[in-house]
């Protein structure tokens, strides 16, 4: 997400354009058909395919889902270069954190909208179709860590550490 790129609406794809609805509600029910484990995989890139396009798709569906997902769905966040005083990048030291938040948007939903609401005021029930996912993305992102979902992702991303005592990583 670029603050002077407009959000995607549409997009190039093997010399084709295509209509897309990524508003947040709708990319949160395509999780839910790619979760669905009483269907093939193919069966699930057909029915995302139908939520998120205007028009059937008939060719290279594998290929579409493949570009969209990596594209516009999924969350990747940028490795940003830290500078120690005299101006040299600061070796990153690689951890094992993936860029999941683990969070569930169908157990949750009630701490995510609560969260938002509690943070900006904002009513995601009053979004849907309208909020795009880069949109929502950004601002599950960083929300404050005073909020229950923020306070939930602590503590199931929590590790004790060597110094830890027994009654501290009992709590």
């Amino acid at each position: 997400m670029r603050l002077n790129d407009p959000l995607a609406t549409s997009f190039i794809y093997d010399n084709k354009k295509y209509k897309i609805d990524l508003s947040f509600d709708n990319v949160i029910d395509v999780f839910d058909v790619i979760e669905d484990k009483t269907l093939r995989d193919y069966e699930k890139i057909d029915i995302a395919l139908e939520m998120l396009l205007f028009e059937p798709i008939t060719h290279n569906k594998e290929g579409l889902w493949e570009y969209i997902y990596e594209n516009h769905i999924a969350s990747k966040r940028e490795q940003v270069i830290e500078y120690d005083l005299q101006g040299n990048p600061i070796p990153i030291i690689e951890e094992e954190e993936s860029d999941e938040i683990p969070i569930s948007f169908d157990k949750d939903a009630p701490h995510i909208y609560a969260s938002f609401r509690q943070a900006y005021g904002i009513n995601l029930i009053n979004e849907q179709g309208k909020m795009h996912w880069e949109e929502f993305k950004a601002l599950l992102f960083a929300l404050p860590e005073d909020t229950m979902i923020k306070k939930i992702i602590h503590i199931r991303t929590w590790q004790p550490t060597k110094g830890d005592s027994p009654e501290y990583t009992e709590q």
